[in-house]
């Protein structure tokens, strides 16, 4: 039976991190989840107040949601990595695409997750060496839901708009409209 690790790890002299999101639920869990592994944290649940921080106090690591109702999580990375160009950041999101990945590590995050991602998750991901990759996460999205999760972020891009969003995605828009009037795959 594997145990869940949450004891202190080996995190350095300076365990000071950031958390950005605008979730408040989960910022509140995965806070205190990373207090039990040792980190030091400080949150932020919007872009205004994640650069605030990241100016004022430079953390040793951060979490950063990529949308935030006020802005884009990437303007939070530029600032932290300009003022603390060492700092381990892990960039979140729920909506996986490749070319927001790569923009996150042109900018300077060390990694990239795909919400949902627990505190374990997270902290492979912050503690990994840079030559070397995290585990695979335990939970992943299955392939029905990142598939759902991207035709629902299109959609909203389109303003809801039913027949531009099968447009842009080359579907069918009957099939579309099927597609949306389904729950979410698990």
């Amino acid at each position: 039976m594997t145990r869940m690790t949450t004891d202190p790890l080996d995190l350095g002299d300076d365990k000071s991190l950031l958390l950005v999101d605008d979730d408040e639920a989960f910022l509140k869990r995965l806070a205190k989840a990373m207090e039990k592994r040792g980190f030091e944290v400080e949150m932020a649940g919007s872009v205004a107040a994640g650069k605030a921080i990241a100016t004022a106090r430079p953390p040793a690591y951060a979490v950063v949601d990529l949308r935030l109702e006020d802005g884009n999580g990437l303007d939070v990375v530029e600032v932290l990595r300009a003022r603390r160009p060492e700092s381990r950041i892990v960039v979140l999101t729920g909506y996986g695409a490749i070319a927001t990945a790569v923009a996150a590590v042109k900018i300077g995050a060390t990694d990239y997750l795909a919400k949902p991602a627990d505190a374990t998750d997270v902290t492979n991901a912050l503690l990994a060496l840079t030559d070397t990759l995290p585990p695979p996460p335990e939970n992943p999205m299955s392939a029905d839901r990142v598939r759902w999760e991207h035709i629902q972020r299109v959609y909203e891009l389109c303003d809801r708009n039913v027949s531009e969003t099968a447009r842009r995605l080359s579907m069918h828009r009957r099939t579309l409209q099927r597609i949306l009037a389904k729950r979410s795959p698990r």
